[in-house]
């Protein structure tokens, strides 16, 4: 019922009838994207990392609650699946495309820190985790979806879920929240 009336940023529904047109299953659920754009809302001048564009209806829902003088990095190693972000996001001054693995995203981005990093994709999520978390300022959000098992995990996928949620749980240098919600999210801040 709360998401009846959620507004949706109009370009969300056009990249989201272009990816069903390719067949791009992956996107983002309402759920978390909304909660993506309140995040990206809190966060004011500030640097933004989307590791995983996909077909682009998170990076349009990290878009629509950024504010004017914030920037978004965005990387996916699909380049027929991220034309269709590009498509339809480019002429926004504030994001910038990548098309390349992530982990070799990961290690060109030295020093630089983020405010928000929004993992949806292996790297940044269940490798180079510790590469992606030093890319995180102090007070920064992190955020990883999907870890709640459906039916179509291999058995080893659990696993790995399990283990990832336990690494982060005893890391001292992260508070953070599980939410038994969506596709299942962990929100993370670094001390």
């Amino acid at each position: 019922m709360l998401l009846q009336n959620v507004r949706k940023p109009e370009l969300s529904e056009i990249i989201a009838i272009d990816a069903e047109a390719m067949g791009f299953k992956m996107s983002c659920d309402l759920e978390t994207a909304s909660l993506l754009r309140t995040l990206a809302g809190s966060c004011k001048n500030a640097a933004l990392l989307e590791l995983g564009t996909g077909a682009g209806i998170s990076t349009s829902w990290i878009l629509d609650g950024m504010d004017r003088v914030s920037s978004v990095l965005t990387v996916e190693l699909d380049e027929a699946v991220q034309s269709i972000a590009k498509k339809h996001l480019s002429s926004d001054k504030r994001v910038q495309f990548f098309t390349m693995d992530g982990a070799d995203f990961i290690k060109e981005l030295g020093d630089q820190k983020f405010d928000f990093i929004f993992a949806d994709t292996w790297p940044g999520k269940f490798y180079f985790l510790d590469e992606t978390l030093d890319l995180l300022k102090s007070g920064g959000i992190y955020i990883i979806d999907d870890l709640l098992p459906i039916p179509s995990w291999p058995e080893e996928h659990v696993k790995k879920v399990e283990d990832l949620i336990s690494y982060l749980d005893n890391r001292e240098d992260l508070v953070i929240t599980k939410l038994n919600w969506s596709t299942g999210l962990i929100i993370a801040t670094k001390k």
